[in-house]
């Protein structure tokens, strides 16, 4: 089925019915502590939220189980990335293992497909390294050089 200009079908079109938006494209993204972008990377996996529920069953009603909700958890967030001479995340992780607990807002933007507006954002608000994994170096290696930080936050909004 082609589509015309607009985005709509050509049967959609004529019939006055919704119109059709293509999904974002996962290739493009940046990362921003307290505002400021820190560098594009390769992979962000991990945004997720979890809501636990406690089930009980009412008196008289055993075949009915409710389910209350509980505790909201969020999940870690890692990040990974072309190793270069900025060491910003590194400083920021070296902190937190001597005990220097700074807690930043971190801004992933997820960009259109050129790369240059943010479609999406993700909110990860008191956000602070948990994890640091280096890379993997092979003398017969031709691929970059990759790291991978960890962050763990309080909450997760998303906006656009």
């Amino acid at each position: 089925m082609s589509q015309t200009t607009e985005g709509t079908t050509p049967a959609a079109a004529a019939s006055g019915t919704a119109t059709w938006t293509d999904p974002f494209r996962a290739h493009n993204f940046k990362l921003m502590i307290q505002g400021v972008t820190e560098g594009h990377f390769i992979e962000c996996s991990g945004l997720d939220i979890t809501i636990d529920v406690d089930e009980y069953r009412e008196a008289g009603q055993s075949q009915v189980v409710h389910k209350v909700p509980t505790i909201t958890r969020y999940g870690d967030v890692s990040l990974r990335y072309g190793l270069t001479n900025r060491d910003e995340l590194w400083k920021w992780f070296e902190e937190t293992v001597r005990g220097e607990i700074k807690r930043r807002n971190v801004t992933i933007v997820l960009l259109d497909a050129q790369g240059t507006q943010p479609v999406i954002q993700w909110n990860l608000r008191d956000a602070l390294p948990v994890r640091w994994k280096g890379a993997t170096l092979r003398a017969t290696a031709r691929e970059v050089a990759i790291e991978e930080i960890v962050l763990s936050y309080e909450t997760l909004a998303r906006g656009a």
